[in-house]
C-alpha cells in the first residue's frame, strides 16, 4: 500500500515520477484520504476531486517558491500530503498533527490560513502585487472552486486582475459544477455554456474582465493537467484556467450524492454508511425544516432565503423542491440574501434567511445598512453561534452576540429550548415592526416545563424562571442549561434558593428587573455562548458599574480557538456548575 506515495517526501520526489507512477500516485492519495476521513471525518468530495489537479501543480509548479493559494482551502488535504505531511492522512495516531485548512504553523508551503470561501483570487493578487513591488518572479496561482465563484470577494477580484494587475498571474477554477449543495447564478450558466462548447463560447466572464483563458474538460486527466499548466507557468500576465472535474472523483456514493458527501463523518468505505449514530433524537435542523415547511404551506408571503447552506436550515433538495418560488439560494453571497431579503421585507414578503453564523460575519453591513437603519422586517436564523459547535478556527460561531447584538434596531433573540425557539420564530417572521436574528440553539432538540411566551413584542423582557434571593443567575441561550445546574449547585450548598432567569433578548437590557434585583440580592452571575468582550455580560456589568452589586461574567475569552474538546475549554474557563457555586 502507498507504494508510491511512500516515496514522496516533498514536492521535489513528485517531478521524479514516471506517468504510470503520477497515475499510481493519485491511487495512492485517494487510499490515504480515505484511511483518513472515513476514520476522522472531514471534506470528501472537494478533496477526491482535485486529486491529479493538485499532483500536475507540484509537478509543474516548484513550491513554496510559486505560491498556491487553495480558496476555503477544505480542499488541500492532497497538497498537505505531497508537502510532507503524508502521515496525517495514513498513520491514525498523527491525524490531529494537522488541520483541516491551509495553516501556516504547520508547512512553509501553506500561505494563508483560510476556511471561508471566495477569498483565494483577492489573497493571491495581493502576493502577486507584493512580488512586483521586491521585483520577483515566482508563479502566483489561485485555486478557486466549489461555488466560491459568486461570493462577491471573489468577483472584486476578478474584476481588479482582468484590468490592473500586472505579471504572471494563473486562477485554476476548478469547475466541477457544485457548491456544497447545487450552484446558482448567471456566473455557472456561462461555465456551463464554456464546458458545453470546450471553451469557444464568444460569451465569456473572464475575457469580458479582460482576463486570458484557457479550457481543459479532462480535469481529473494529471497528464492532461500537467500540459497545460506546462504552457502558462511563468505567462507574464493573468489568465484563467478553467478544469472541469467530478467532485468526489473515485468514490462512486459521493459522485453519484455529491451534496452528502461535501464533508461527511466517519463512515465504512465498503458502505458508505456512517460509522456513528446520532439516533432518533430531533436535532434544531429537523425543527427548523418542520417549521420553515408548514409556514410555507400556510402563508404564501413566507420565503426561506439561504446563501449556499439550505444545509444549515435541514432543507433537503426535495423539501427544496416542494418549496418552489418561496426558497431561494443566491450562492455563497450572504450579502446578496440579507439586501434581499430586506426588498422582500420591504414589498410586502416575510423572508427569512438562514446560515452558519461564521459566515454572515461576511455581510455585517448589510445587516446594519440594508436591515437594521431601514428597519425592515427581516428574520434571520444562524446556526452553529455556539462554542460548541464547529471549533476550527476559522469556523468558530462565539463570535455572534458581541458582533451583531450591539446593531441599532436588531433584536437579537437567544431561546433555550425547542418550544421557544418554535416561538420565537413564529413570533419574528409575522411580527412587522423589526428585523430579527435568532441563535438556533445547537444539538439535540430540548424541551422542559417551562411556559413559553409567544409574543417578543415588548422588547427587553428578561423572564424570571426561578426567584430566589442574594444571588441573581442570567443564563443566555444555549448556556441557560448551566445556568440552572449552578442554581442548583448554589442552593445545595448554602441552603439559599437564587433567582434564575432566562434573558431571551441579547440585545439589550431589562432595566426594570435589574433594578429591583438590587433590593435582596447583592452578586450576579451571566452566561452566555459567546465571548464576554462587547457581549451580553457586559451590559449587565455595565448597568451595575455605579452600584455595589457583584457580577461575574461567564463566556469565552477573545480569541481564536482552534480545535478545541468543548467540555475541556469550558472547564479550563470555570464554566462548570460546581466551580462557579463554589466561587459564589
Amino acid at each position: 500500500m502507498y507504494e508510491v506515495l511512500s516515496r514522496i517526501h516533498g514536492p521535489e520526489d513528485v517531478k521524479s515520477l514516471d506517468d504510470e507512477e503520477l497515475v499510481r500516485l493519485a491511487a495512492d492519495i485517494r487510499d490515504a484520504l480515505m484511511n483518513r476521513i472515513s476514520k476522522a471525518g472531514g471534506h470528501f468530495g472537494p478533496n477526491f476531486g482535485v486529486v491529479e489537479a493538485t499532483i500536475a501543480l507540484h509537478y509543474v509548479f516548484d513550491s513554496p517558491k510559486d505560491k498556491f493559494v487553495f480558496d476555503v482551502s477544505h480542499q488541500s488535504y492532497p497538497h498537505k500530503i505531497l508537502t510532507g505531511r503524508a502521515e496525517a492522512y495514513t498513520n491514525p495516531e498523527r491525524f490531529r498533527d494537522v488541520s483541516g485548512y491551509t495553516n501556516p504553523e504547520e508547512s512553509e508551503h501553506d500561505f494563508f490560513n483560510v476556511g471561508h470561501t471566495s477569498t483565494s483570487i483577492a489573497l493571491a493578487s495581493g502576493l502577486a502585487e507584493g512580488r512586483n513591488l521586491l521585483g520577483g518572479h515566482e508563479n502566483i496561482i489561485a485555486l478557486i472552486g466549489d461555488g466560491a465563484l459568486s461570493g462577491g470577494e471573489a468577483l472584486e477580484a476578478l474584476n481588479y486582475a482582468g484590468s490592473e494587475l500586472k505579471g504572471n498571474f494563473i486562477i485554476v477554477v476548478n469547475d466541477n459544477q457544485q457548491a456544497i449543495a447545487e450552484v446558482h447564478g448567471g456566473l455557472y450558466e456561462n461555465l456551463k455554456l464554456l464546458r458545453e462548447t470546450d471553451g469557444q463560447a464568444e460569451n465569456n466572464l473572464f475575457r469580458a474582465m479582460g482576463l486570458d483563458y484557457v479550457y481543459e474538460a479532462e480535469g481529473n486527466d494529471v497528464l492532461r493537467l500537467i500540459d497545460v499548466f506546462r504552457k502558462v507557468k511563468d505567462i507574464d500576465h493573468p489568465i484563467v484556467v478553467h478544469i472541469n472535474t467530478v467532485k468526489g472523483k473515485g468514490y462512486g456514493i459521493a459522485e453519484k450524492n455529491k451534496e452528502a458527501w461535501h464533508y461527511t463523518a466517519p463512515f465504512d468505505p465498503d458502505t458508505g454508511r456512517p460509522a456513528i449514530s446520532f439516533g432518533d433524537t430531533e436535532r434544531y435542523t429537523d425543527l427548523t425544516a418542520a417549521y420553515l415547511m408548514d409556514k410555507a404551506k400556510k402563508d404564501g408571503s413566507f420565503i426561506v432565503v439561504t446563501p449556499a447552506m439550505p444545509g444549515a436550515a435541514g432543507l433537503t433538495p426535495q423539501m427544496r423542491e416542494e418549496l418552489g418560488i418561496q426558497y431561494r439560494d443566491v450562492g455563497i453571497a450572504e450579502e446578496q440574501a440579507v439586501a434581499m431579503a430586506s426588498g422582500i421585507a420591504k414589498n410586502g414578503g416575510k423572508p427569512v434567511v438562514i446560515t452558519a453564523a461564521t459566515f454572515m460575519q461576511r455581510a455585517f453591513d448589510q445587516i446594519s445598512q440594508d436591515v437594521c437603519i431601514n428597519n425592515t422586517p427581516v428574520t434571520i436564523v444562524l446556526n452553529y453561534a455556539s462554542v460548541m459547535a464547529m471549533n476550527d478556527v476559522t469556523h468558530l460561531g462565539i463570535y455572534a452576540i458581541s458582533a451583531f447584538s450591539n446593531i441599532p434596531n436588531l433584536v437579537v433573540l437567544a431561546p433555550t429550548s425547542g418550544r421557544e425557539y418554535r416561538a420565537m420564530l413564529s413570533w419574528a417572521v409575522d411580527q412587522k415592526d423589526h428585523p430579527v436574528m435568532i441563535l438556533m440553539p445547537h444539538g439535540r432538540v430540548t424541551d422542559d416545563e417551562r411556559t413559553v411566551d409567544g409574543d417578543y413584542s415588548d422588547l427587553n423582557r428578561f423572564k424570571v424562571e426561578q426567584r430566589g434571593s442574594k444571588v441573581a443567575i442570567l443564563a443566555l441561550g444555549d448556556f441557560y442549561g448551566i445556568g440552572k445546574k449552578v442554581a442548583e449547585a448554589y442552593e445545595r450548598r448554602t441552603g439559599i434558593q437564587p433567582t434564575l432567569i432566562n434573558p431571551r433578548f441579547a440585545s439589550g437590557i431589562d432595566a426594570e428587573l435589574l433594578e429591583g434585583l438590587k433590593a435582596d440580592h447583592d452578586r450576579i452571575v451571566t452566561l452566555e455562548d459567546g465571548i464576554v468582550d462587547g457581549g451580553f455580560g457586559q451590559k449587565i456589568s455595565a448597568f451595575y458599574a455605579d452600584s455595589d452589586m457583584k457580577v461575574i461574567s461567564y463566556g469565552m475569552e477573545k480569541e481564536f480557538y482552534d480545535r478545541y474538546d468543548s467540555r475541556r475549554l469550558l472547564k479550563d474557563l470555570g464554566i462548570d456548575p460546581e466551580m462557579i457555586a463554589e466561587t459564589l
